[in-house]
């Protein structure tokens, strides 16, 4: 449960930052999807744009985890 949380909780700080950062550069109105514009409302915007920097940020702190293991953790046989 403690590495859930240490992937979990820094990569949702960092989702509602970039989303931030974000919506202050676009207007969420103004957005395009292969070509054709999202009709969705701003707050469905959000939403999905913040659970889309979520579960990238999270892959991101996933990876930082799973790089952490010692020698002996990745070599120990079964």
């Amino acid at each position: 449960m403690q590495k859930w949380i240490q992937v979990l909780w820094p990569s949702f700080l960092v989702a509602a930052i970039a989303e931030a950062v974000f919506f202050l550069v676009i207007d969420p109105r103004t957005l395009y999807l292969f070509g054709e514009p999202v009709d969705f409302g701003p707050l469905a915007t959000y939403s999905i744009a913040f659970f889309c920097f979520w579960l990238l940020c999270a892959a991101s702190s996933l990876g930082t985890v799973f790089l952490q293991r010692s020698a002996n953790q990745l070599n120990r046989k079964k």
